[in-house]
């Protein structure tokens, strides 16, 4: 019986609740060793399915963490360089 609670959408919502307190619980004492945060996830999840604009981000998410950042791409070759570590940029027009 209780697993049929959360296979609908109200135990659904309940049990991603739990997750999330037991989740900063577990981060506030210090025996959460990881960054992320397993209920954000899964509460993302739950509003892309209700949401056609939250599906949009995710997929937009997802195609940016697989395409390739070149530091080239952004600036037009030759014309200009930054210099980070001396403080010095040098910019030539056309």
């Amino acid at each position: 019986m209780g697993f049929a609670v959360f296979v609908t959408l109200p135990g659904l919502v309940i049990l991603l609740t739990v997750i999330a307190f037991a989740d900063h619980f577990l981060r506030m004492t210090g025996r959460g060793r990881r960054r992320g945060q397993v209920s954000a996830t899964g509460f993302e999840q739950l509003h892309a399915t209700f949401s056609q604009g939250k599906q949009h981000e995710l997929k937009e998410r997802q195609s940016s963490l697989v395409l390739r950042d070149d530091e080239e791409d952004g600036a037009p070759p030759h014309r200009s360089t930054v210099d980070l570590t001396g403080g010095r940029a040098v910019i030539r027009l056309p």
